[in-house]
C-alpha cells in the first residue's frame, strides 16, 4: 500500500510540475493567453488535450459495462469519431481559423445573430455542468472505491465514500483549469493521455492471462470461440447501438461532438496553425481507432472470467476486473492515471466553460472589459461551475444502470440541433437568425416529449440514435422552408481575421483516407464476416478487407495528384502575380 501510495504521489508531482514548466516557459499573457494557450499548441498537444478530454472515465467504466452487458456495439461512438475528425480537419478547422474564433457560439453571431449565440452558449454551459462533467466525476468515484477499496480502508458508508472521492478528485482538477489556463490544461491532459494509452492496454492484456490461467493466448483462445457473438460490433435491435444508427443519428451526433462542441474544437482555435491543426485532429481520430482495445475488450474479458458468478451491475465490469488482474506493482501508476483522466476531463470542460461564459455572455455586457478583468471572470465562473457539478455528481448513484447510454440520451437535448444550425450556416448563405432559434427551441420541446414523455423509442422500438437522426433531418428541412421567408438582406460572407498561417498539412488527405480504411477494416474484423463467429474468418471477409485497401490506395493516389495540382497552381499563381506587382510598384 505505502508503494502504491508513492508512485500515485510521484508520477501526480510530475504531471504537476512539467505542466507548470510549459506553462512558465511560455509566458502566455492576457484573455487570449489564458483562454487560448495565445494560439501557439502544437499537433501533439492539441491531439492530446482533445483525447484527454474525450476519454474520461465516463467511457472507459460505460463502454466496458455495455460490452460486458452485450457486444462491442457501443464502440460506434468512438471508432466512427473517425470520420468526424477527417470532417473537422479538412471542412471545419481551416474556416474556424480563418474566422479568427474563440468560441463556436462566437461564428453563429456572425452567421446568425447575438441571442443565437447566447441560445447556444447556454446549451453547452447547463449541459457541461449538470451532465458532462458530473458523470465524470461519479463513474471515476466508483472507479476508485472499487478497485483500492476505498469504502472498507475508511469504514465509511457507500454514499459517502464516492461524495468525498468526487470532491477529492474534481477540487484537484478544477485547480489546473482556474491557475492555470488552457495550456496548463493541454500540457497534463498530454501527458495523462501517454499515461492512459500504457495503462489502459495493460489491462487487456493481464486479463487476458487471468482467463487463460496464465497463459496470454488461452485466453485469446476463450474469447474467439466461447460467446464469440460478444465480439460482435454489428449491434442488432436489442443492442444499445443497433448498426443501423451508424448511418442515421450517429453520424450527427459525432458531428457535432468532434466539429462543434466547445470543449473539443477550443484546442484547435488555439493552434499554431492549420498544419498543425490538422496533425493533432486526425491523430486524435487515429487514436480512436484504438478504443476497442482499451474501452470495451476488458468488458468481454469480464463477461467470461465472471461467468460462474456474474456482477451486480454491468459498470462494475471495468473497476473489478481492474482490481482483480493489476499486480501490485502497477497500482499506484494505474490509479495515477486514472486519477489524471478524471482531473483532465474535469478540468477541460470547465476550461471551455468558463471561455463560454467570459466571451459569450460577460464581454457582451461589458464590451470594454480588460483583459484581466475577462479573466478575473472565467476563474469565478470555473469556481461555481465546478460547485455545481462537485454537488450533483453524487447523485448519479441513484440512476439507472448503464449511465454511459443514459448520459448519452440526455446530450441529445442539444447535439443535434446545434450541428444543424452550423452546417445550415456553412452551405447557406441566405437564411436569417430567425429559422435557427425556432429549431433550437423547439428541439428541445420535441425531443423531450418524443424520449421522456412518449418513449416513442421504448413503445415503438425506435433506437433514440435513429430518433436524433430523424429529428436532424427534420430540422434542417424546417430551417429550409422558414429561410424561404426569413432571409438576410445581404448574404452572408465569411469575415477573415485568421491568427497564423493557413497552408494545409501536406499529409491530411492521406491521414484521411487512411483513416476511413483503417475504420472499415475494424468493422469487418469485429462482425460475424470475421472474428465474431464460430468457426473463424469467412471468404467474404478476405475479400471485403482486399477491395477496401484497394479502395483506399485508389484514393491515395488521385488525392497525392489533386495535392501535387493544387501546389502547382499556387506556385503558377504566385509567379504571375509577381511582375505584375513589379510593374504597378514602378508605377
Amino acid at each position: 500500500m505505502i508503494f502504491t501510495i508513492l508512485s500515485f504521489v510521484l508520477f501526480t508531482a510530475l504531471v504537476g510540475y512539467v505542466s507548470y514548466l510549459f506553462t512558465r516557459r511560455a509566458k502566455d499573457h492576457g484573455a487570449r493567453g489564458y483562454f487560448m494557450a495565445s494560439g501557439g499548441l502544437t499537433g501533439w498537444f492539441i491531439a492530446g488535450s482533445m483525447m484527454l478530454t474525450n476519454l474520461s472515465v465516463e467511457q472507459m467504466v460505460g463502454l466496458n459495462g455495455d460490452a460486458y452487458a452485450h457486444n462491442l456495439s457501443a464502440m460506434a461512438w468512438e471508432c466512427t469519431a473517425a470520420i468526424a475528425t477527417v470532417a473537422l480537419a479538412m471542412f471545419f478547422l481551416p474556416r474556424y481559423l480563418r474566422g479568427g474564433f474563440s468560441t463556436l457560439p462566437q461564428f453563429l453571431e456572425e452567421r446568425y445573430d447575438a441571442t443565437t449565440r447566447r441560445v447556444v452558449s447556454a446549451f453547452f454551459v447547463v449541459g457541461y455542468m449538470l451532465v458532462v462533467n458530473p458523470s465524470g466525476l461519479y463513474l471515476g468515484a466508483i472507479t476508485f472505491n472499487q478497485v483500492f477499496g476505498v469504502q472498507a480502508m475508511f469504514g465509511t458508508s457507500y454514499p459517502t465514500t464516492i461524495t468525498l472521492l468526487v470532491w477529492i478528485s474534481g477540487i484537484i482538477g478544477a485547480l489546473y483549469a482556474i491557475f492555470g489556463g488552457l495550456r496548463a490544461v493541454a500540457v497534463s491532459d498530454t501527458i495523462n493521455g501517454v499515461g492512459l494509452l500504457v495503462a489502459g492496454l495493460m489491462v487487456p492484456v493481464l486479463g487476458l492471462v487471468a482467463l487463460g490461467k496464465g497463459d496470454f493466448s488461452t485466453g485469446l483462445h476463450i474469447i474467439g470461440t466461447q460467446a464469440p457473438e460478444k465480439l460482435s460490433a454489428i449491434g442488432g435491435p436489442n443492442d444499445s447501438v443497433p448498426f443501423g444508427t451508424l448511418f442515421t443519428g450517429m453520424i450527427f451526433a459525432n458531428l457535432f461532438y468532434w466539429c462543434t462542441n466547445q470543449s473539443i474544437v477550443q484546442r484547435t482555435f488555439a493552434a499554431k496553425n492549420l498544419a498543425e491543426g490538422q496533425k493533432g485532429v486526425l491523430l486524435s481520430g487515429l487514436l480512436k481507432l484504438m478504443v476497442p482495445l482499451v474501452m470495451l475488450l476488458p468488458g468481454v474479458i469480464a463477461y467470461h472470467l465472471y461467468a460462474d458468478n456474474p456482477l451486480s451491475r454491468p459498470d462494475l465490469a471495468y473497476p473489478q476486473l481492474v482490481a482483480d488482474v493489476l499486480p501490485w506493482w502497477a497500482r499506484g501508476f494505474f490509479v495515477a492515471v486514472l486519477f489524471g483522466t478524471i482531473m483532465s476531463h474535469f478540468n477541460a470542460v470547465i476550461n471551455s466553460t468558463a471561455t463560454l461564459v467570459a466571451f459569450d455572455f460577460y464581454r457582451a455586457w461589458k464590451p470594454d472589459a480588460s483583459d484581466e478583468r475577462l479573466i478575473r471572470v472565467g476563474k469565478v465562473a470555473s469556481i461555481a461551475i465546478a460547485m455545481v457539478s462537485l454537488l450533483i455528481a453524487p447523485l448519479l448513484m441513484f440512476a439507472p444502470d448503464g449511465i454511459y447510454t443514459v448520459m448519452r440520451r440526455f446530450t441529445g437535448f442539444f447535439n443535434i440541433p446545434i450541428i444543424a444550425v452550423v452546417l445550415v450556416g456553412f452551405f447557406s448563405r441566405r437564411i436569417d437568425a430567425f429559422p435557427a432559434k425556432v429549431v433550437l427551441l423547439l428541439h428541445v420541446i420535441v425531443y423531450t416529449l418524443l424520449i421522456f414523455v412518449f418513449k416513442v423509442d421504448k413503445v415503438y422500438g425506435i433506437n433514440f440514435i435513429h430518433i436524433m437522426g430523424i429529428l436532424f433531418v427534420c430540422e434542417v428541412a424546417l430551417m429550409l422552408l422558414l429561410g424561404r421567408r426569413y432571409r438576410r438582406v445581404q448574404p452572408y460572407q465569411a469575415r477573415s481575421r485568421e491568427h497564423g498561417d493557413l497552408t494545409p498539412w501536406r499529409h491530411a488527405s492521406t491521414m484521411s483516407v487512411l483513416l476511413i480504411a483503417l475504420l472499415v477494416s475494424i468493422y469487418l474484423t469485429f462482425s460475424p464476416l470475421g472474428i465474431a463467429r464460430h468457426g473463424g474468418v469467412t471468404s467474404d471477409y478476405l475479400v471485403w478487407m482486399a477491395l477496401t485497401w484497394i479502395a483506399a490506395l485508389v484514393l491515395l493516389v488521385v488525392s497525392r495528384r489533386y495535392h501535387h495540382a493544387h501546389i502547382a497552381r499556387m506556385s503558377a499563381g504566385r509567379s504571375s502575380a509577381g511582375p505584375k506587382l513589379a510593374k504597378a510598384a514602378d508605377h
